[in-house]
């Protein structure tokens, strides 16, 4: 057994935070960083090998610009009685510090018989694994998957496909604070089903 590589592992998945893009900075990430956090999202596991992932990676002033689209997107798709000009400032803002903005997607496969649930399981996967690397080269993410994320104008504002699905929006950068993680106790989520 490598006990070194397991606590870096474990040490890893429990220092992993969300740090939301208003927490961050503003110092840029170089895109080779960027390239090798994204890199290991195709060692997730996919059923059939379908690899349903697929991600659009915003950089620089291309981040606010996303976010300044967002908020159009919030403005045009909302009803009147229920648009808030403080949500569509939030939007519109929502990257001005963040150095990367990635849009997750599930780009559903070509093996009809892989349920679509397993596909987005597999791309969930995919996104732990970038989150986990970021985590690990110190640099705070936030996936998020509020606002217009799961709303079918956004859908058509990236031109993806019927099957496909957005799983939210992932921003990178640096960050001067820390955030503390509450979790329950193991035990509490474990059932050990033993033979006496």
């Amino acid at each position: 057994m490598n006990t070194e590589a397991i606590s870096i592992i474990t040490d890893t998945i429990r220092q992993r935070r969300s740090t939301k893009p208003d927490k961050m900075n503003g110092q840029k990430i170089a895109d080779a960083q960027m390239e090798t956090i994204l890199e290991t999202a195709r060692w997730a596991p996919t059923h059939g090998g379908t690899e349903p992932w697929h991600f659009i990676v915003y950089a620089g002033s291309s981040v606010t610009e996303f976010c300044r689209q967002h908020a159009v997107l919030y403005r045009s798709n909302t009803a009147a009685e229920s648009y808030l000009q403080g949500t569509y400032d939030k939007f519109f803002h929502l990257g001005d510090l963040a150095s990367h903005m990635v849009v997750a997607i599930m780009c559903r496969g070509n093996l009809p018989k892989i349920p679509v649930w397993e596909e987005v399981a597999a791309a969930a996967c995919a996104i732990q694994n970038i989150l986990l690397t970021a985590t690990a080269m110190k640099i705070a993410s936030f996936w998020s998957t509020g606002g217009m994320a799961m709303h079918p104008a956004m859908k058509e504002y990236l031109q993806l496909r019927e099957d496909d699905q957005v799983m939210g929006f992932l921003y990178f950068g640096y960050s001067n604070t820390t955030t503390e993680g509450n979790r329950s106790m193991a035990q509490d989520k474990i059932t050990w089903a033993v033979n006496s």
